[in-house]
């Protein structure tokens, strides 16, 4: 059972990225999907859940209308678009799936925003 997220990067502010979760051992398809974020000397963060079927999605308010989350249960993946992005958007971003008593992480990728 693995996630493994990528399409972190060093992005200029007001720049975009593309966050990917590739799932592999077990199908997403039954599993909340999240996305959390934690800078240095922070607590790690909540940033946007999607449900199972993708029918109910939530952010934290601070990203609302510039970040989106979204899933392909076919290619096992969960998605991440950001545009707009700000300095106080640095961190290492991870996924997480939870489905009853299974509960997944992944390692994270890491965000800079800077100039």
């Amino acid at each position: 059972v693995q996630l493994v997220e990528s399409g972190g990067g060093l992005v200029q502010p007001g720049g975009s990225l593309r966050l990917s979760c590739a799932a592999s051992g077990f199908a997403i398809s039954r599993y909340h999907m999240t996305w959390y974020r934690q800078s240095p000397g922070k607590e790690r963060e909540w940033v946007a859940g999607i449900s199972s079927a993708g029918d109910f999605i939530d952010y934290v308010d601070s990203v609302k209308g510039r970040f989106t989350i979204s899933r392909d249960n076919f290619k096992n993946t969960l998605f991440l678009q950001m545009i707009s992005l700000k300095p106080e958007d640095t961190a290492v971003y991870s996924c997480r799936a939870i489905f009853g008593s299974s509960d997944y992480w992944g390692q994270g990728t890491q965000v800079t925003v800077s100039s």
